[in-house]
């Protein structure tokens, strides 16, 4: 009789257990948060030690073949430490090119914000002016003008100089944060091999060896898909910010290099990215140089935006990622919407081996089809006829 009440003992245990939880869920969700910000650094760190492991392998290739001991044997901390005096120069380069264009570009912006105030102006007349239907209220310039200036009235010195203070507190935990995942970085890429191998020996111990083939597939075809991703985005911004910066120049725009830059870093998100710089960039002509320039720029601005889309992409990508437009946005939707602009740049290589996952199931699905048919089916069928 006691035996035949432990099954409902546990149960009410587990009951009693579940209930507690759910009903103190903000409490285990909070700790979860709390644990995962800590280790958000570490988790940024890997990405960028996964990311800088392309050149990083490549400059320890080269190391490898130099016919010397002393080399041979430090290959990879010293292919860290190129890698790392390469990423400074570039830094300070690149900082040395683009921070002096985005200065002189607020400099011009500032100078130039009552021409600019005037257009929005003329724009807002135009539109009042085109007597649209009673659902399309009138924009009101002077309305907009007494929100700034209640905003000014009404601003709020102590909270402020609260927010400041806050924000010089979040920008010490960012700096902090900063130095944490570059020093991760530099280690993971240090111990690479020793990580891979432990998580290999681990995958191995815990799952039967066919399963362990399988994971190691698909992990490998995981991983190419990410490097072809990365490697693809990369030469596909530079000549796509490239071009716009030449032709943003050609149409006299001023902010003819930044625009390119960003038209550049957002092409890493596919299909939306290069469509939200090239309209922002238009916008700018738009404000900048007037309607008609920047009509004439959006034709030529989003042609070869398509031209990069259709021909100089697929080009680079080769067969990697074999998917249709419509599956592409899907995922990039779903990949933004889950996890932001982080789960938009690593939405493809995902889907893509989820479509190689799909495929091979049913090519192998079908195959055993052949080998051993469906015989009730078949004398289903027989006894039809």
């Amino acid at each position: 009789m006691l035996q035949s009440m432990v099954p409902y003992f546990i149960l009410g245990i587990g009951l009693i257990i579940a209930f507690r939880f759910i009903s103190e869920i903000s409490f285990f969700t909070g700790i979860v948060g709390r644990f995962f910000g800590v280790v958000a650094p570490f988790f940024a760190g890997g990405i960028i030690a996964y990311i800088l492991n392309l050149p990083c392998g490549g400059i320890q290739r080269l190391l490898l073949k130099i016919n010397n001991g002393f080399i041979k044997k430090r290959s990879r901390p010293l292919s860290v430490l190129i890698l790392l005096i390469i990423v400074i120069i570039l830094l300070v380069f690149i900082l040395n090119l683009i921070i002096p264009a985005i200065y002189s570009s607020i400099l011009l912006f500032i100078n130039e914000f009552q021409n600019y105030a005037q257009t929005f102006s003329t724009w807002i007349d135009a539109i009042n002016d085109w007597d649209l239907p009673e659902f399309f209220p009138d924009i009101n310039e002077d309305a907009l003008i007494n929100v700034a200036q209640d905003f000014v009235q009404n601003f709020n010195l102590e909270g402020a100089a609260a927010s400041l203070i806050t924000g010089l507190g979040g920008a010490f935990m960012s700096v902090f944060r900063t130095i944490i995942t570059i020093i991760a970085s530099i280690y993971f890429l240090l111990e690479k091999d020793r990580l891979r191998s432990f998580i290999g020996r681990m995958i191995k111990a815990v799952t039967s060896t066919r399963t362990n083939e399988i994971i190691v597939k698909y992990a490998s075809k995981l991983n190419f898909n990410f490097h072809r991703y990365i490697y693809t985005q990369t030469i596909d911004g530079i000549i796509l910010g490239s071009i716009m910066i030449v032709v943003l120049l050609l149409f006299g725009s001023p902010f003819a290099l930044v625009l390119g830059i960003i038209l550049g870093v957002v092409n890493y998100i596919p299909y939306f990215g290069s469509i939200f710089g090239t309209a922002l960039a238009v916008l700018v002509v738009a404000f900048t140089q007037g309607i008609p320039t920047a009509a004439v720029a959006a034709v030529v601005m989003f042609t070869i935006q398509q031209l990069d889309g259709n021909v100089i992409q697929p080009k680079l990508m080769g067969g990697s990622f074999s998917l249709s437009p419509l599956l592409i946005i899907i995922s990039v939707t779903i990949g933004g919407f889950y996890a932001g602009v982080f789960g938009m740049l690593v939405a493809i290589p995902i889907v893509a081996i989820f479509k190689d996952l799909l495929d091979d199931y049913i090519a192998y699905r079908e195959k055993k089809k052949l080998e051993t048919p469906d015989e009730s089916f078949g004398e289903f069928m027989d006894r039809e006829i």
